[in-house]
């Protein structure tokens, strides 16, 4: 999820455990625990594109992570605010739920977590964007509510639970809202006679009304899309795989790459003598006539040695604006 979503998650974790104790820094030390994670995106400046979307949400979104640093960073924890009575277990669980919820609630997300590694399995329900202010803004509110509560300490602490109740719920909605949108979409299949292998159903931006699903065919993908409030069948766009672009470079390290990070969900186009390499699972930016592209790409070119090398299509802020829009007309119905 957002940083803004981590850093109240992490700072109502910390309300309940030292909020009775050390009040609005409790929130704070929390917020801190929220944000940590990911701080491996930091790894855009130091290494190749391919490279930080390969390590993001890997070792500090995982288990492990969150026990060696809650030893870490819950005993600081503890040497600052021993003073106010506050233990190192109080500080190391602090820590170690601030770190495991900020990967649980990434897990409802499109990209995923892997919650085990170094196993190299990423686990993801997508059942939520990454942005939905339905999950962020009543938790916001309870957790505002409960800090202005400094003299009576069972109110603030209901305010708090009440925040992780209520954000908790809409997570089970969206699971909920995901499954009868899947029936949606295999429904549609079916009676258009599509024969197909891999199905892949996600939220579009910030909403869980306006579904995307990725259908795998032989030798293409097909894209459909799906609002609560459509009166039309579901249509959908294919996009052919066009594996033969790349001829017999398959096994070639950096196209291995790519599809693994890609998931199985991407397609080979062609553009002005340039292949380019799609990530399907983000959906796409631009889809207008002939101007076509997908969220995630990427394009293939020689280096000055003549090895294959890689570079992410920029995206055009316009372009998003327009997505924008385009979205908020589809998911009622237009």
């Amino acid at each position: 999820m957002d940083s803004l979503t981590q850093i109240i998650l992490g700072g109502a974790v910390g309300n309940a455990i030292v909020g009775r104790k050390i009040g609005n820094r409790a929130i704070l030390y929390g917020a801190i625990a929220g944000t940590i994670p990911d701080l491996d995106i930091l790894s855009v400046f130091f290494t190749d594109p391919i490279t930080a979307v390969e390590v993001h949400r890997g070792f500090t979104h995982s288990i492990l992570f969150a026990f060696l640093g809650a030893i870490l960073f819950g005993y600081l924890l503890y040497f600052i605010e021993k003073k106010n009575k506050v233990t190192y277990e109080e500080g190391f669980w602090l820590f170690f739920w601030g770190f495991f919820t900020h990967a649980l609630l990434d897990m409802f997300t499109t990209w995923g977590t892997r919650l085990f590694w170094p196993l190299d399995y990423s686990f993801a329900f997508k059942s939520i964007f990454v942005i939905d202010p339905l999950y962020t803004l009543p938790f916001a509110y309870f957790l505002v509510r409960s800090m202005r509560e400094k003299s009576n300490l069972d109110k603030r602490m209901f305010y708090n639970r009440m925040g992780f109740y209520v954000s908790s719920f809409y997570l089970f909605i969206t699971l909920m809202l995901k499954a009868f949108a899947f029936y949606s979409f295999t429904d549609a299949l079916d009676r258009q006679g599509i024969k197909y292998t891999e199905m892949s159903v996600k939220p579009t931006v910030m909403n869980t009304i306006l579904w995307n699903a990725i259908v795998e065919t032989k030798d293409s993908f097909l894209i459909g899309e799906y609002s609560f409030f459509d009166k039309s069948p579901i249509t959908f766009q294919e996009f052919p795989k066009n594996h033969t672009l790349i001829k017999s470079l398959e096994s070639h390290p950096l196209i291995v790459r790519l599809v693994k990070i890609s998931e199985g969900y991407y397609t080979f186009s062609e553009k002005k003598d340039e292949v380019y390499f799609n990530d399907l699972r983000f959906g796409l930016l631009k889809n207008e006539g002939e101007e076509v592209q997908f969220a995630f790409s990427y394009r293939f070119y020689l280096d000055d040695k003549g090895e294959l090398q890689v570079e992410e299509v920029k995206k055009e802020r316009k372009d998003g604006f327009k997505l924008l829009k385009k979205l908020w007309f589809r998911l009622q119905g237009v």
